[in-house]
């Protein structure tokens, strides 16, 4: 299932502000938005701007003019200011929340900047690409009080709440395995996705939302991790894996297995082919998107489960957490325990063993 990115939200914001929508979301107040990088998941912020009459994108901030530009073209970025200089927008502007969207070097300092400013975050994924960075972003968010989010946006669609749903409903029983899967297309991949310092890896960049589904699908914990990552062929990737996989132990005894790859072909009808397949003591329930959500029990035969609960929207969730005292959807001990996990996860590819978690 692919995600919104920036170049997929603007390529498709036209079809969309055409497309009738779910109903208006109103908030207790006027909130001033701006967003800092556009190397991200932007439509997440962006899309259910329709639905948010109190919400207003104030101001951009990106190294490349032209992607500015094309914000500022679409139809809720025409009264954005630019800025080439991430500190000079917080200093000009006036804000309520900052999407945080750049690259994953430098999300940790914007974070922390913007907690020391008391501005509400909107954070792309991983937080950070070290342990002592992620526990600095812990440290300034509690000492500021504000309120932050990251966009691991899956929990909110439709087949895998469907999935939790399952589980819940106790069908097929305790889960015992959970086998998960991200494989993309690998395109032409930006400079700083090519090294370490600025990338962080494959594991905590992907490897965080089936992290994340893993947990909250089934109730369980990761109590342990042993990985492996690599590249195989392509030489202009640098230190970028284009291969992973990494076995987990659950909190009962269980068993977890991510494996992810940049290796799908530009063949393949969708650019990502996400998977993820829980195995109870009383069945199976599984979402392929080539085949939707299938399950089978002890005493129901495979079958395809189609009607789904109604997908929702991570940033609409924030928002309603944060000025309509909503219990949040994804809460803040979730976020930091799927980053905690997915770089201890990379750290034992990179140092070669068992890490508990």
């Amino acid at each position: 299932m692919r995600k919104l990115s920036r170049r997929a939200w603007l390529a498709g914001a036209a079809m969309a502000a055409q497309a009738a929508g779910p109903p208006v979301v109103r908030l207790p107040k006027k909130v001033r938005i701006a967003i800092i990088g556009l190397e991200g998941h932007i439509g997440q912020i962006l899309e259910p701007l329709d639905r948010l009459p109190d919400v207003e994108l104030v101001a951009i901030q990106d190294r490349d003019p032209a992607l500015m530009r094309q914000v500022l073209e679409s139809k809720h970025g025409a009264h954005a200011r630019l800025y080439g200089k991430w500190r000079d927008l917080l200093d000009a502007e006036k804000l309520d929340i900052v999407g945080i969207c750049g690259t994953n070097g430098e999300r940790a300092e914007v974070i922390l900047e913007c907690a020391q400013r008391k501005l509400n975050i909107v954070a792309e994924k991983p937080l950070a690409i070290t342990a002592p960075d992620l526990d600095r972003i812990k440290k300034a968010v509690a000492d500021s009080g504000t309120h932050l989010t990251m966009l691991i946006e899956m929990r909110f669609e439709s087949p895998y709440r469907a999935l939790k749903q399952i589980v819940e409903s106790g069908d097929i029983g305790e889960v015992a395995q959970i086998s998960a899967q991200k494989s993309y297309k690998l395109g032409k991949r930006p400079d700083w996705m090519l090294h370490r310092s600025s990338f962080g890896g494959t594991i905590p960049y992907i490897g965080v939302h089936m992290v994340d589904l893993m947990r909250w699908t089934t109730g369980r914990e990761l109590v342990e991790v042993f990985s492996y990552q690599g590249r195989v062929g392509h030489p202009e990737l640098q230190d970028m894996e284009d291969v992973t996989a990494s076995i987990f132990r659950l909190d009962n005894g269980g068993i977890a297995a991510l494996r992810m790859d940049y290796l799908r072909p530009d063949t393949a009808p969708t650019w990502g082919d996400d998977r993820l397949r829980l195995a109870g003591t009383r069945g199976v329930a599984e979402f392929q998107e080539a085949s939707g959500l299938t399950l089978m029990t002890d005493n129901i035969p495979p079958h395809q489960i189609t009607d789904l609960p109604p997908a929702g929207s991570l940033f609409i969730d924030f928002l309603n957490s944060v000025y309509s005292d909503h219990a949040p959807g994804l809460s803040l001990r979730d976020i930091y325990r799927v980053n905690e996990i997915s770089l201890a996860a990379r750290d034992s590819a990179d140092q070669h063993r068992f890490v508990q978690l």
